[in-house]
């Protein structure tokens, strides 16, 4: 499962951490919607807001599918039909769905086919391991190249920073029963951990049910499909929820345990002792090196004094085993409506 994250940047370097090229290969930055509500954290939990990127179109119903738009959203899914006025006395845990009951359940189904497909930002995530004395964390996120670090320009529309962890998300939009503002949030989709991370879950997992991980996004094509409901039908963009084995973790200090605690100790690499020390990696060194470059900043701080991490959007992605076949199979059972007339 995925029920801590981190996301430091601050509102315009997070815009700039997700340019890409629109239908006509223009590069594009996503605009803000709402950004004053955005607050960066080193640790992030359910019932908090974070940022996701979504289709303007589910907002502008002319505007092209296309293209891009970044809202702060609270994470734990609110259906549209849920009829109680307190969005908090929801039932169940909506932080999370696994891909292989997405669509079968009524919380997401309906948003699901409406096309309701957003992309969940992130440094990386959260997981903790087992152990006689009691449980590890460790931190999980995409390998950092080495220019990582380097020193942006200025005002520079390139970002040179870190790269983002882009994980597949489904939004709903709820409306209070008895009037007022409606409500956009979210929930992350799970898939089977891939090798790496099934080391983390291996003491934990009980029988009959595998460890989980979050839908990884790797590269931008992989968001393209996924955001662009209009042109991208339900069953195709299914085929992009599987695991991948294109991250990389690190052990971290407990502190993160709770929720309460949001610095960037929170995903510094430790070493731990005996004969359990993990070795620095390349990216583990790039992010402890940020991270002493900066322990005087906050995410609270003003945007220029925020941490400056990475953003390769265009990237190949890696080879991938396919865990969408209960998607298919269910898909070809109940088909949906044609995709371009989907409106939020």
């Amino acid at each position: 499962m995925c029920g801590r994250t981190a996301c430091s940047l601050g509102a315009e370097n997070l815009r700039r951490a997700c340019a890409y090229r629109d239908r006509r290969g223009r590069q594009r930055q996503p605009e803000w919607i709402r950004a004053e509500r955005y607050r960066p954290s080193y640790n992030k939990g359910p019932q908090s807001s974070g940022p996701v990127l979504l289709s303007r179109r589910h907002l502008q119903q002319d505007a092209d599918s296309s293209e891009r738009v970044l809202m702060d959203m609270r994470w734990g899914l609110i259906p549209s039909w849920f009829k109680n006025d307190d969005p908090s006395k929801m039932q169940f845990n909506t932080s999370n769905c696994r891909s292989d009951t997405m669509l079968k359940k009524s919380s997401y189904k309906g948003a699901l086919l409406k096309g309701k497909r957003c992309v969940v930002l992130a440094d990386g995530f959260y997981e903790w391991q087992q152990q006689s004395g009691g449980k590890q964390p460790y931190f999980i996120y995409f390998p950092q190249t080495k220019d990582a670090l380097a020193e942006e320009e200025e005002g520079g529309e390139e970002w040179r920073g870190r790269r983002l962890l882009t994980m597949a998300g489904i939004f709903d939009c709820w409306e209070p029963p008895a009037g007022g503002e409606t409500l956009y949030t979210y929930t992350i989709i799970t898939v089977d951990a891939s090798k790496d991370v099934s080391f983390i879950h291996h003491r934990q997992v009980r029988v009959g049910k595998g460890a989980a991980m979050p839908a990884i996004l790797d590269g931008d094509e992989a968001i393209r499909k996924w955001l662009d409901f209009a042109e991208v039908p339900t069953q195709e963009a299914v085929k992009l929820i599987q695991p991948t084995e294109n991250i990389v973790f690190h052990p971290v200090s407990t502190i993160v345990n709770s929720i309460r605690n949001d610095t960037p100790e929170c995903l510094a690499a430790i070493e731990l002792g005996g004969k359990k020390e993990v070795k620095a990696t390349p990216s583990s060194k790039v992010m402890l090196g940020w991270l002493k470059s900066s322990q005087e900043s906050s995410p609270q701080k003003k945007e220029n004094e925020l941490p400056r991490w990475t953003s390769q959007f265009i990237h190949s992605p890696s080879p991938k085993k396919t865990s969408a076949g209960i998607l298919q199979q269910w898909l070809g059972k109940e088909g949906e409506p044609a995709a371009k007339k989907h409106k939020a």
